[in-house]
């Protein structure tokens, strides 16, 4: 067995979790399977991808591979992997920040238009984790392998291992423990990992998700970003989501599937990334101190973003173009 389907025969089951009984409703009500039926069947054929933050590079590498006909989720890892290597980039891939013992560690999963997925967590030496994560996917029975199992993996895939502390990042780890204090800073490049989503030219969807976590992170601490349902999920018959920022916050709703259950339900991304954000400011009056963003796909092409506070951007290409776009935020006062 290479691979395991992660929720086809579990996503009406589960999804009430998420979404209370709107999706026994949504089983019962023709209305609501009609509602479902039309995504499907408007389905974009233009190639469109689209990352969190402004990483032009990565977005139009992405684009470009949609272009060529490349399928989604070799796309997207193609786009990722511009930002893993990119070591000016200090939240994801080599040149990332350190946890607060100076080691790098990176986290990644994937997620196919068949349901497929594959992640990796805490993995040192391995810059490429996004392509790692796929490797998982189709290469072994598992869905997560974590830590030195994970870089060992690595190796007999054929890796190379490589030195992610940078010295300018070494640098500012030393520096840090001059007085050193964990508070992440909003929209400061401290928890900036890229997410993306692209359809192909077949309207299937897949999506990627990378980053190095946390700057001074606890040694061992893994946020949502390679936690599928949380910092990913894509439902082809529907679409996808990633989010960004603090991921124990992403986690404690399980944000990615919340918006993707909500599009199922009839709402369009952006309505469906605004409940998700509002899901977590209802319950948690620190929010104020915290970012929190998501974007997110349907079937349609349709796409939509939202965060806490001002200052969040995405990126997207379609029909050659790649544009950044501000997000709409939650936090007004």
């Amino acid at each position: 067995m290479k691979r395991r389907n992660f929720i086809k025969n579990a996503a009406l089951s589960s999804a009430g979790l998420a979404v209370g009984s709107s999706l026994v409703g949504c089983v019962d009500n023709p209305s609501e399977e009609k509602k479902e039926a039309t995504l499907i069947s408007q389905s974009s054929k233009t190639p469109i991808a689209i990352c969190t933050w402004g990483f032009v590079d990565a977005n139009a590498k992405a684009g470009e591979e949609l272009s060529k006909g490349t399928k989604a989720l070799d796309a997207a890892i193609s786009g990722v992997e511009v930002e893993e290597e990119n070591i000016k980039n200090t939240t994801v891939g080599k040149g990332g920040a350190p946890d607060r013992e100076g080691n790098v560690t990176l986290d990644a999963c994937v997620m196919d238009s068949n349901g497929d997925c594959g992640s990796v967590l805490c993995v040192e030496n391995i810059t490429n984790v996004a392509e790692l994560a796929k490797r998982v996917m189709t290469e072994t029975p598992h869905v997560i392998i974590a830590a030195k199992g994970a870089e060992e993996f690595a190796y007999r895939q054929g890796f190379k291992k490589d030195n992610l502390l940078t010295e300018n990042s070494k640098k500012a780890w030393e520096k840090w423990l001059e007085s050193p204090e964990y508070k992440p800073l909003i929209n400061i490049e401290n928890h900036d990992t890229i997410g993306m989503l692209c359809m192909d030219n077949d309207g299937d969807i897949a999506g990627a998700c990378t980053t190095s976590g946390l700057s001074y992170k606890m040694k061992g601490r893994v946020g949502d970003s390679p936690i599928i349902g949380s910092g990913l999920f894509i439902d082809n018959t529907i679409g996808g989501a990633v989010a960004t920022g603090m991921g124990e916050e992403v986690l404690k709703t399980v944000g990615s599937f919340l918006i993707v259950e909500l599009m199922r339900n009839g709402m369009s991304p952006q309505k469906a990334c605004e409940e998700a954000v509002n899901r977590i400011t209802s319950k948690n009056n620190r929010y104020k101190d915290f970012q929190i963003a998501y974007i997110a796909i349907n079937k349609a092409g349709e796409t939509g973003s939202y965060c806490i506070h001002k200052g969040f951007t995405y990126m997207k290409y379609q029909d050659g173009k790649n544009e950044q776009i501000h997000s709409d935020f939650f936090n007004k006062a």
